[in-house]
């Protein structure tokens, strides 16, 4: 191996298409272990399947505790120099928007969020949209979901929130009535139900669903001035469609893979799903005019005070030639961002940007940004050293890994842009936002949606509630009425029809209407065998 990684392989004589193990060891036979005679007992010294099966015993990495059942595909982002109207270079330096038709490639992972790596696609749950975007700058990672809005505003709660919805830690069932616990309890997260528990929280496929990176960002221009920007994905020829929880139900039936399905089968023929990436820009401060904080990501900007602007589009045209080399080990973070990028204090992002690159030095290994799906592709340089499964040195004095330096080694960037320096002031508290404002955008949400989209909300909110305690009932038939009078009302009436099945009956996942009479249903139906 040499310092810059570079392949060097000796063939030793063999063909390309030759077997051998991980030593570069030819396999002359693959079909048999080493025993004693052909009837064993085996021996301990067989290499080659020592090597195969301990390695078969280590192919998975640890899950993503959120996010665990993905699929991905590769494209390229391209820019139109202009964020709506005028020329992107107001608002921000980053390199990748400025020139129009400027191509950018891309990979992006779409995925479920709360069950494991093969759990059906067709479950309420939220979707995530993460874009890694190889930029001449290295990498910027987009990382949100299908919705606009989340369930809490604080990071503290983070962990809360996920186990509430995971399975029971003792049964292993995800249960309807401690999600509704949690949520009874976090106000601000009724505006996310909203959305969950109508058809938005079931998407038809990964191709017609909307993205949003969720959080509040900054960007920066060439004087250090900043704005407030949020990120939207919208679909453009395929579209936008979601389920009912009766539609989802049925294709699940018949096939849980469908979303991955649909998204490899449309770039293999040629159908590459599109999006065009849109901002809203607000300036830098509080806005006290407005009745929300910017920075709570509960909460949606309206669209008719800041408008949309188109800044760029992507498109999918390639499939990974290995699902757990690129989609399984792509990794991403909050925190990758490129020059002309920044944080905002949005609370949510802030505890996210440590998180999300910590879980992946946990998950992929201290070295995962060397595997190709995460590597930049742009020169890198570091005096990082060591950790599991380092196989490149990344600089070009081996000897000097530190800086600064007399004897050579690397040295810092040039600085070209002033930098963004926000001023802060103010004592350190533990204490929430002044605007909550919990139940509004939720009322104005449910007024937008169709009939449909209602009668579907209402009857999975209903089948939901009956299982729950009167006491998490009643908290949120409260919730639902202060965000809109019928919305309440209409949830109260249905629960209070159905009768609540409050028993030592789990609840089952959320929005199924009969997942205790399908425990018993199974038992009825099944066909009687004898032992063999």
């Amino acid at each position: 191996m040499t310092s810059n990684g570079s392949d060097e392989r000796n063939s030793g004589g063999e063909g390309n298409d030759t077997l051998t193990n991980r030593q570069g060891h030819p396999i002359t036979d693959n079909q048999n272990v080493r025993t004693v005679g052909r009837r064993g007992p085996t021996v301990l010294e067989n290499y080659d399947f020592l090597e195969k099966i301990t390695h078969f015993d280590r192919e998975r990495v640890p899950e993503r505790v959120v996010h665990g059942r993905g699929a991905g595909a590769h494209g390229y982002f391209e820019a139109y120099g202009k964020a709506g109207d005028e020329p992107v270079s107001k608002y921000t330096r980053a390199k990748l928007f400025q020139e129009p038709g400027k191509r950018t490639p891309v990979f992006v992972r779409f995925s479920t969020v709360i069950h494991g790596t093969h759990s059906p696609e067709t479950l309420r749950d939220p979707r995530g949209f993460a874009t890694k975007f190889y930029t001449e700058d290295g990498n910027w990672d987009l990382v949100g979901n299908n919705l606009k809005v989340f369930f809490i505003r604080d990071a503290m709660k983070f962990p809360d929130l996920i186990h509430a919805f995971k399975p029971d830690p003792v049964t292993n069932i995800q249960d309807v009535e401690r999600i509704f616990d949690f949520i009874s309890n976090t106000p601000e997260a009724t505006h996310m139900i909203t959305f969950l528990f109508s058809p938005w929280g079931i998407p038809a496929n990964y191709r017609q669903m909307q993205g949003s990176g969720v959080n509040t960002y900054k960007w920066v221009n060439h004087a250090g001035e900043s704005v407030l920007v949020k990120y939207h994905w919208q679909p453009l020829a395929q579209g936008i469609k979601n389920l009912t929880q009766k539609e989802a139900e049925e294709i699940q039936g018949k096939n849980f893979n469908h979303a991955t399905q649909d998204l490899y089968e449309a770039i293999e023929r040629g159908d590459y799903p599109e999006w065009e990436l849109c901002v809203q820009i607000m300036s830098d401060d509080e806005h006290p005019e407005l009745d929300f904080d910017p920075l709570d990501d509960t909460k949606i900007w309206p669209e008719d005070q800041f408008p949309f602007l188109p800044v760029g589009k992507m498109v999918l045209n390639k499939n990974p030639e290995n699902y757990f080399a690129e989609v399984e080990q792509a990794a991403f973070g909050t925190g990758v961002l490129v020059d002309g990028l920044d944080f905002s204090d949005d609370k949510m992002l802030q505890g996210r940007t440590f998180s999300y690159s910590d879980t992946q030095r946990y998950r992929v290994g201290a070295n995962y940004l060397q595997l190709p799906i995460n590597a930049p592709k742009k020169h890198v340089a570091t005096n990082q050293e060591g950790g599991q499964m380092l196989y490149r040195i990344d600089r070009n004095q081996p000897h000097i890994n530190y800086e600064p330096s007399t004897l050579g080694g690397l040295h810092e960037a040039h600085q070209e842009a002033q930098d963004h320096q926000p001023y802060v002031e103010g004592n350190i508290v533990r204490q929430k936002i002044d605007r909550t404002n919990d139940f509004k955008q939720a009322g104005e949400r449910y007024r937008q949606m169709e009939d449909w989209e209602k009668d579907d909300l209402i009857s999975n909110l209903v089948n939901a509630l009956s299982k729950c305690d009167p006491r998490i009932q009643e908290k949120m038939f409260d919730y639902f009425t202060q965000s809109d009078e019928d919305y309440g009302r209409r949830v109260r009436e249905g629960v209070e029809k159905a009768g609540t099945s409050h028993t030592n009956e789990i609840g089952g996942p959320m929005g199924a209407a009969h997942a205790g009479e399908a425990v018993r249903e199974a038992e009825q139906k099944g066909h009687e065998a004898e032992p063999y």
